[in-house]
């Protein structure tokens, strides 16, 4: 497999030679579900915590006698049914949401989204992107030279792009740090949800960058 390999501006550089076991692979939707909602419920804090009627402060005192008033029976004033009393069926703070995703299915999944994106031309090879100082003004010169390929980046406000760094940049990072539609992270970091929640994947030092998915391939194909 082979794909187009650009330079910063948009230009053609030359060609890159792509694994069939990450950019080849059927898609799997049943799979990718199963990892993606497992993830974003192993990301749940779950900090929403409504006290119930025994955490509520006060209430410790019967309200008014139990017959004679004429009015309905009550034995607390932080009953649910009361301004100021406990919730019920609220949300509560110790339930846990955690979901055990194997590695295997992890690993799968992401080179299946990886292979989607190729297979969908959502993909765009960067011989290199390493920004010498940050600067916001470098970064928008790159988005609109790679705009010629993808089409204005600009033109969606959130989830446009995923730039991938075989290593950590702080300088091309924080560059791209002003701009919402425009995510910046290491190859090792990627995973199914960072992938097929941005629409374009750019992916720079093609080689460098395969190199390090094939180490964190565990499965055998």
């Amino acid at each position: 497999m082979e794909a187009i390999l650009y330079n910063i501006k948009g230009e053609k550089a030359g060609t890159v030679n792509l694994p069939e076991n990450i950019f080849g692979l059927p898609w799997n939707a049943d799979l990718v579900h199963q990892v993606v909602i497992g993830m974003q419920a192993n990301a749940r804090q779950g900090s929403a915590h409504a006290k119930t009627r025994g955490e509520v402060r006060g209430g410790g005192k019967k309200p008014w006698q139990q017959k004679g008033t004429g009015r309905a029976r009550h034995g607390s004033s932080r009953s649910p049914i009361w301004k100021g009393g406990g919730v019920t069926h609220g949300p509560r703070k110790d339930k846990i949401y955690a979901k055990k995703i194997n590695q295997k299915m992890r690993q799968k999944a992401l080179l299946v989204s990886l292979s989607r994106k190729f297979k969908d031309g959502e993909i765009l090879f960067v011989d290199s992107l390493e920004l010498q100082e940050p600067k916001a003004k470098q970064a928008r010169a790159v988005l609109a030279g790679l705009s010629k390929v993808f089409g204005a980046l600009s033109a969606k406000k959130k989830n446009v792009a995923l730039i991938t760094l075989p290593r950590a940049h702080a300088a091309t990072q924080k560059s791209f740090g002003n701009f919402g539609n425009v995510e910046v992270c290491e190859v090792r970091n990627l995973n199914p949800v960072s992938i097929l929640g941005a629409k374009y994947l750019v992916m720079t030092n093609p080689q460098e960058s395969l190199e390090i998915l094939r180490k964190k391939q565990v499965i055998k194909q």
